[in-house]
């Protein structure tokens, strides 16, 4: 197995589903798997491509979710990725040739259908609730995030994999943080090395949270409802009273 594409999940129902139906029409290579780790749902989720089942209850267990889904990995590299987050097939291809210990992702918006098709349609992220700035002056694209990469599970494992002493602590715990800083000591010391820049994929994600003007907005309620308005959350303090 070249690539296992890892997807923590909590309580995004329809989401689980139109992401199967993605992945279905899509055809994977026979060297990809696809591991939904459902990270406590209540009801549990339904997907062929559910692995795992955390069985945690507690919030934000992000850390443990990832680290099993790894844990269970027959793939050389790790896709690792969140729920909203759309993987196109030239991602895929670009994971499955990666040479490097990892690779990061560009990010812009994009939906997946009832019928699990993509579209950058603009008036359908409007929709979904993205910022009419977010169309028009940065034309969908976003900066990139720490919780979207591709390592070989080789070098996930070396350095540690996430730290789960953080689990159930308040939004944002710092996981990714956390985990990028190990990755860049490492890097600063020559024992990993990286894709070059002008060589990473897009992947899409669906409007949601600060992009449409609350850290909480969930479109049509197609994602879980943990709140991130905590007093440690710097979006929150920042964009407190911000409508949409």
């Amino acid at each position: 197995m070249k690539l296992s594409i890892i997807i923590s999940v909590l309580n995004s129902h329809e989401i689980v589903r139109r992401q199967t139906l993605y992945f279905e029409k899509m055809g994977l290579p026979d060297d990809v798997e696809v591991l939904f780790i459902d990270d406590g749902s209540n009801p549990p989720l339904q997907s062929p491509y559910i692995a795992y089942r955390t069985n945690d209850k507690r919030p934000w267990t992000v850390e443990l979710a990832r680290n099993r889904g790894a844990k269970i990995a027959r793939g050389e590299y790790l896709l690792m990725t969140d729920i909203d987050y759309i993987i196109p097939l030239n991602a895929i291809e670009a994971a499955r040739k990666l040479k490097e210990d990892k690779m990061a992702l560009k990010r812009q918006f994009g939906v997946l259908t009832e019928q699990g098709e993509f579209t950058q349609d603009h008036d359908v992220l409007r929709q979904y609730g993205l910022l009419e700035q977010r169309i028009t002056d940065k034309k969908l694209r976003m900066p990139p995030h720490p919780n979207n990469f591709v390592m070989k599970k080789e070098t996930f494992w070396m350095l540690g994999g996430y730290r789960e002493d953080l689990v159930g602590n308040p939004y944002p715990n710092g996981g990714d943080r956390k985990f990028k800083r190990v990755w860049a000591k490492a890097y600063a010391e020559g024992k990993v090395t990286i894709q070059h820049p002008s060589l990473r994929p897009i992947i899409y994600m669906f409007p949601n949270g600060q992009f449409c003007g609350d850290v909480d907005y969930n479109p049509f309620n197609l994602f879980h409802d943990l709140s991130r308005k905590t007093e440690s959350n710097y979006w929150y303090k920042k964009n407190a009273g911000m409508s949409r």
